[in-house]
């Protein structure tokens, strides 16, 4: 029997990408599975990127949102229902080869990977590079060495959060996989219950990985099986706000899994040592709109200091 597999993409405003994406989601080889259905969670986009949508010869479904509910949300309002065997959250700027989806399922159905619960594959760019975006799970230290850069100049002493050092040539389980091609076997899903909506963006996959790594599932990563993405996506589009909302997600996340006391010492680290490093390296380098995103992304972060810190107190199904 082939394996059902729903699709769920969030878009914002990514014109011709979303079209290009699921184009490549007709054209991919689809032998021993059977794609149920694909969601497209439009976070009111102002483009029309996700008018007309109904006239592809997918199972498409649009869900439309009247303001931009955040990433999470969006993930979780397309999941709802889902009776798929897996569930794939692919990124809009995203385009599928010929064995794309066959390579993964195929892989994630043999009985001896029925612990592997999310697969990622090989991304690749414009030119065929290769992206090295699987990542290790933050920690207190981790997150502190990058703040000053450590992890660029002594990368053998200080790892980065993304695993930089390691060309992404083999197969391997990997502590997370990037979100922008993250297939989950439906069985996650039921066991974590969903993405913590707390994080508006970034850090709701991280977050997704180390929690159904704590209940013994497996993130692997699959060299076999390519993808392009663009990268970047949308949130070039606000470079302001992805400051904002990048170093909001790592410190909910670190009051979440380091506990409230190295938490705050992330919070501060981010206001007395961070802010001070972004400058200077923007600055050494002239990169005065990186410099100008730094101060209106730190500004928003200082006014939404309290929302913050009572979203961390929250709890809605996601800490298991």
């Amino acid at each position: 029997m082939a394996a059902s597999l729903d699709i769920i993409i969030v878009n914002w405003n990514t014109g011709n990408q979303l079209r290009d994406c699921l184009n490549s989601i007709y054209l991919t080889e689809k032998s021993g599975l059977h794609i149920d259905r694909i969601v497209v969670v439009d976070n009111a986009s102002s483009d029309g990127s996700a008018d007309g949508l109904d006239a592809t010869p997918l199972p498409v479904s649009v869900i439309r949102n009247q303001e931009n509910a955040g990433f999470a949300v969006a993930c979780n309002q397309g999941a709802a229902g889902s009776n798929g065997d897996y569930i794939l959250f692919l990124n809009p700027d995203t385009k599928l080869f010929q064995e794309s989806l066959v390579k993964p399922i195929a892989f994630m159905e043999r009985a001896e990977n029925d612990r592997v619960g999310i697969c990622g594959i090989q991304l690749v760019d414009d030119e065929g590079n290769v992206a090295r975006n699987c990542a290790r799970f933050p920690t207190p230290a981790l997150v502190a060495s990058s703040m000053i850069g450590l992890d660029i100049v002594l990368p053998h002493w200080f790892p980065s959060h993304f695993m930089k050092e390691w060309d992404h040539g083999e197969t391997r389980d990997v502590d997370q996989v990037m979100g922008a091609f993250f297939l989950v076997r439906r069985k996650v899903l039921e066991d974590l219950g969903r993405f913590d909506e707390r994080f508006f963006v970034y850090y709701e996959d991280v977050d997704f990985a180390f929690r159904a790594h704590r209940i013994g599932w497996r993130s692997l990563y699959l060299c076999e099986a390519q993808a392009f993405h663009k990268g970047g996506g949308s949130s070039e589009q606000v470079k302001a706000k992805r400051v904002f909302y990048l170093l909001r997600s790592r410190i909910l996340y670190g009051y979440k899994h380091f506990g409230s006391l190295a938490g705050t010492g992330l919070l501060l680290e981010t206001f007395l040592f961070e802010f001070a490093a972004r400058l200077a390296w923007h600055a050494a380098h002239l990169s005065w709109s990186e410099f100008e995103a730094t101060l209106e992304g730190y500004a928003r972060l200082s006014v939404a200091m309290p929302e913050i810190l009572k979203r961390r107190l929250l709890r809605i199904g996601t800490d298991r």
